[in-house]
């Protein structure tokens, strides 16, 4: 952690100090600050066309019944993107513009996801009757998860019947969500 405090309040700042320099330098001081609005106003408008499209793209996954995991991480991405444009620097400008390329943002966003499901430990409870205190027992193994995706908590209710099959109530009796 250290290490990336650093890189933030140091290294950024440096990286952003001689590239102006470089660049004024090459190119005068007038061209260098209108690079810098002008990928501010170029970024500060894709992030807009992009943007509305990843919220049209989520609103489509929450009506097929799907959670949008995707979206929420491009919108996540934008968001830093939106930031990084708006500070002053080509440096930063960069790298906002490479988080508003879609594919190179989904694979940013695909690596940070498996990094954090292997670092990540999830416990798994079962609820039921004679479970526990509260009706839940951890399984007791810390276990992993076996397989990368979301993980949605909530709760269920089966209603009419009672439980074995539940014949005429309009349920599947061989539904995966029954076992």
């Amino acid at each position: 952690m250290p290490a990336f405090i650093f890189l933030i309040f140091i290294a950024v700042p440096l990286i952003e100090i001689v590239l102006f320099i470089e660049v004024g330098g090459a190119i005068g001081v007038w061209p260098t600050v209108g690079i810098v609005l002008a990928t501010a106003l170029a970024g500060a408008t894709l992030l807009r066309v992009q943007g509305l499209a990843t919220w049209r793209r989520a609103e489509e996954a929450m009506r097929r019944g799907e959670p949008p995991v995707a979206e929420m991480l491009d919108g996540l991405f934008l968001i830093a993107a939106a930031l990084l444009m708006v500070t002053p620097g080509l440096f930063t400008d960069s790298i906002g513009f490479v988080l508003l390329i879609p594919p190179l943002r989904r694979e940013i966003g695909r690596f940070a996801a498996r990094r954090m499901a292997a670092s990540s430990c999830f416990t798994v409870y079962r609820s039921g009757m004679g479970m526990g205190p509260g009706g839940f027992e951890p399984d007791g193994k810390g276990a992993r998860a076996s397989r990368p995706g979301p993980i949605i908590e909530g709760e269920a209710e089966e209603i009419g019947g009672n439980g074995e099959g539940n014949q005429g109530s309009g349920t599947d009796p061989d539904s995966p969500w029954r076992q």
